[in-house]
């Protein structure tokens, strides 16, 4: 398949195109969908944002499977290993009890069995009420955030289309992105949810570099103005990529590696949003402009 194919395809065919991005908003708003009604939610949540205690284990001996073999914990428990530069470092164990006799009882476990030192092990519990509590705060923290980003585009395009497509692609980046976080199992706790608005930001970026590229600019044709930005818009996304791929590799962190691992998902599907999404809208729109255009000045000649 040749480069000239593929550049027609990309200009001539983006009504076709569309369907891609539009697709993938559909099946992630039926996923969505599915998941709240066996969850009650939304989001696959973590100790921090529905309530609950989370262990951290130093130690490159004990696996996960032997840990809640030994905790022998009854109610939901979940863990992933904590790995840097291709080694385990240790383990995090997360379990939705806050009762302190309780969880003193694991530890003493964990003490026994691994004979674990003051630093080798951390105890975070979070309470149900707190941890609602702080997601209903966040959920109407990115809704503002939406709200008030609409207002700012729409004021500086002045332009309701391509306001509603800027809008569009942030918000196909977060549900996309919602779903695919919950098909891979990750628990979302606060540290994901900075991730979310943060991918808000990184969205609405590279769709507001295109926007000004295609609609406030009037040197050269449409797609010389499209490529331009895409050269720029490329290149920012491919090295913040880069950056936060090297990031997901070296981090000892599980709060740095949930950012990552939700910023790296999000960014991938941005590139489909913005470049194929928002392009084809922006496409549509300058095409129709041009013929109302054309169409008003030939009626203004007959006059």
């Amino acid at each position: 398949m040749s480069k000239n194919f593929l550049k027609k395809i990309y200009e001539k065919e983006y009504k076709l195109l569309l369907i891609i991005p539009f697709a993938l908003l559909l099946i992630a708003l039926i996923s969505l969908g599915m998941f709240y009604v066996e969850n009650d939610t939304f989001i696959n949540k973590g100790i921090s944002l529905k309530g609950g205690t989370s262990l951290t284990i130093i130690s490159e001996v004990a696996t996960e499977a032997e840990i809640i073999s030994l905790l022998g914990y009854e109610g939901e428990i979940n863990s992933r290993a904590l790995s840097g530069s291709g080694k385990q470092l240790g383990i995090i164990v997360e379990v939705d009890e806050t009762d302190q006799n309780e969880i003193n009882g694991m530890i003493d476990k964990l003490n026994e069995k691994y004979n674990l030192g003051e630093n080798d092990i951390t105890v975070e519990t979070i309470g149900s009420s707190l941890g609602s509590s702080f997601f209903q705060e966040t959920v109407k923290s990115m809704i503002i955030a939406f709200i008030f980003m609409g207002i700012v585009v729409f004021l500086y395009f002045r332009t309701i289309v391509p306001s509603l497509a800027v809008i569009l692609a942030a918000v196909s980046d977060i549900f996309v992105t919602m779903a695919v976080v919950n098909t891979l199992g990750i628990k979302v706790g606060s540290a994901g949810i900075a991730a979310f608005l943060m991918l808000i930001g990184y969205s609405v970026d590279s769709d507001i570099l295109l926007s000004t590229k295609v609609i406030k600019r009037k040197d050269g044709t449409l797609d010389e103005r499209i490529y331009s930005a895409m050269r720029t818009g490329l290149m920012m996304s491919l090295t913040t990529i880069t950056a936060v791929f090297i990031a997901l590799i070296f981090s000892q962190s599980p709060v740095i590696t949930q950012i990552m691992e939700i910023l790296l998902i999000g960014l991938l599907i941005d590139l489909v949003n913005t470049w194929i999404q928002n392009v084809g809208i922006l496409r549509w729109y300058m095409e129709a402009k041009k013929k109302w255009e054309s169409l008003v000045y030939s009626k203004m000649l007959e006059l």
